[in-house]
């Protein structure tokens, strides 16, 4: 098995997460994103709970471009703090090798 990141963030709507996950698989950051259905978040901001529906995407990256990848996201996020989270995964040597060969 060989290892890839997957780069998981939250979104304010479908569109927003689409531009993205285009705008950063144009660019090479990723290999592929997949844009996942709408979810609700229960979370704490500035000291009330809050209830949102956010729209998930989760980049498919090389180890060693997915700090870049995340900081890409945020600096184009519509959000003041997003939810974004770099994991290690073990895919297999064809995956790895497509996530390689399709990223800078």
């Amino acid at each position: 098995m060989s290892d890839i990141a997957l780069v998981h963030a939250t979104f304010t709507s479908a569109a927003e997460a689409e531009t993205i996950g285009r705008q950063m698989v144009e660019a090479q950051l990723a290999a592929c994103v997949n844009l996942l259905g709408p979810c609700n978040s229960i979370y704490r901001w500035e000291g009330k709970v809050e209830t949102a529906a956010e729209y998930r995407a989760l980049f498919k990256t090389t180890p060693q471009l997915a700090r870049e990848l995340a900081d890409r996201i945020a600096a184009l996020h519509s959000y003041d703090l997003p939810a974004i989270e770099i994991w290690p995964a073990a895919a297999g040597d064809a995956i790895a090798r497509w996530v390689d060969d399709s990223t800078r």
